[in-house]
C-alpha cells in the first residue's frame, strides 16, 4: 500500500531589504575627510570614500572607496555623478575648498541624480579662499584683522614683523616669517601672487563653525592651537571666550558663509581676539570638536538631506584636550583589508 504525501508550499521569501542611501565624501586623504568619513561611518552610515589619489586613507576606512579626477578636471563632475548612481548615494559632503566651485557648477546635475547637496555661494567662497580679498571684507565689516597688503607699496601701512603668505593657499605651505622690510619687498617682487601681514601675538585658536541656510550660526566651538604640524593642528583644547565667539561671527557674517567652517585667529594677552582666515570647509581638528559633544556632521548631513529643516543650536563642552597620533590602515593588492599587528594577538609555538 503506498500513500501519496503532498509537498508543503515553501513560504515565501521576503526580499533582502534595499540599502539605505549612501553619503560621497570628497577629500578622502585629508585630515577634514577623514574625520568626517569616521564620524559617518561610526554611525552606521554606508559612505563612499572618493580621491584623487588611489591610496587615500580614508577609501580604505569608509565602506567603499573610488577615485575621482582631480576638481579642475573637466569631467569631475561626470565622475562624481558616475560614482554616486552605482553606490545609491543620495547626499554629497565635500571637504576640499578648491572642489567647492565646481561642485557649485555641477549642482544641479548632481540634484537630477538624486544626490542632495548643501554648498556655500560661490561668493562667499571665493572670498574665503583669496586672503587679500577677505583682508578687504574684514576691514570694510569693521572685523579684528591684522594689516594687510598684496603690492610693495603697501609696507607703508603695515607695521612688522611680518608674515608673507600666498594669496591662495592652505596650511602653512609657502609661509614665510620675515623681519626686515628689505626681504618682504624682495619676497613680494619675486611672488606677486604673495600677501604681507603683520605678524600677530598671541595664542593662536582655530574655531569650527556650522551656519545653517539663514545665515543663522549653529554652533560656534574655539579649541587652542597648542602644537601644529604642517598646519594641521595636533594637540589642542577646546575653550569657551564670549570674545572669539562674537568676532567669528562676525566674520562669518561678513563673507555670508553658510555650512561649514573653520575660522582662525589669535587672541592677544589683553583678551583681544582676530581672525586671521576663514576655510569654507571641515577642519582637519574636527575630531576635537566632535569629542567636545558638538556633532557637527550629523547636523550638516541633516542639513543636506532635509534643507527646510531647522537644525539646532549644538553645544559643547570646554577643557576638552586632543594629543594626535600616527595610526595605520594596511590593504592587501587587492584593497581588502589586512590585520592591523597592534591589534592582534601574537600565539607562539
Amino acid at each position: 500500500m503506498t500513500s501519496t504525501l503532498s509537498a508543503r508550499p515553501s513560504p515565501p521569501v521576503a526580499p533582502a531589504p534595499a540599502p539605505a542611501p549612501a553619503v560621497l565624501v570628497t577629500g578622502a586623504g585629508g585630515p577634514a575627510g577623514i574625520a568626517v568619513i569616521r564620524r559617518l561611518m561610526a554611525l552606521g552610515h554606508r559612505v563612499v570614500a572618493a580621491d584623487a589619489d588611489p591610496t587615500a586613507t580614508g577609501c580604505a576606512l569608509a565602506t567603499v572607496g573610488v577615485l575621482l579626477p582631480r576638481a579642475d578636471h573637466v569631467h569631475f563632475v561626470d565622475a562624481l555623478i558616475g560614482a554616486a548612481v552605482s553606490h545609491g548615494v543620495d547626499a554629497l559632503i565635500g571637504t576640499v575648498a578648491e572642489e567647492l566651485p565646481a561642485l557649485s557648477a555641477g549642482a544641479d546635475r548632481l540634484a537630477a541624480a538624486g544626490v542632495a547637496t548643501w554648498l556655500a555661494d560661490p561668493e562667499a567662497v571665493e572670498i574665503c579662499c583669496d586672503k587679500s580679498a577677505f583682508a578687504r571684507a574684514m576691514r570694510g565689516a569693521g572685523v579684528p584683522h591684522p594689516a594687510t597688503t598684496d603690492t610693495p607699496a603697501g609696507l607703508a601701512d603695515v607695521r612688522g614683523p611680518w608674515v608673507v603668505k600666498p594669496r591662495a593657499g592652505r596650511g602653512s605651505r609657502g609661509v614665510a616669517l620675515l623681519d626686515s622690510r628689505s626681504a618682504v619687498v624682495e619676497a613680494m617682487r619675486a611672488d606677486p601672487s604673495l600677501i604681507v601681514q603683520t605678524r600677530l601675538s598671541g595664542r593662536e585658536f582655530t574655531a569650527d563653525a556650522l551656519v545653517r541656510r539663514d545665515g543663522e550660526v549653529v554652533t560656534v566651538v574655539p579649541r587652542w592651537r597648542e602644537e601644529t604640524k604642517a598646519g594641521i593642528s595636533v594637540k589642542g583644547s577646546t575653550f569657551d571666550s564670549p570674545a572669539v565667539t562674537d568676532v567669528v561671527i562676525g566674520a562669518l557674517e561678513a563673507v555670508r558663509l553658510t555650512g561649514p567652517a573653520n575660522v582662525q585667529g589669535f587672541v592677544a594677552a589683553d583678551g583681544t581676539a582676530t581672525v586671521v582666515e576663514i576655510n569654507p570647509r571641515f577642519s582637519g581638528g574636527l575630531p576635537l570638536t566632535l569629542a567636545a559633544g558638538a556633532d557637527v556632521v550629523s547636523a550638516y548631513l541633516t542639513g543636506i538631506r532635509e534643507p527646510d529643516r531647522q537644525l539646532p543650536h549644538l553645544w559643547f563642552t570646554p577643557g576638552v584636550s586632543m594629543r594626535r597620533y600616527f595610526a595605520e590602515v594596511f590593504t592587501a593588492d587587492d584593497g581588502s583589508p589586512v590585520a592591523d599587528p597592534s591589534e592582534s594577538v601574537a600565539v607562539w609555538a
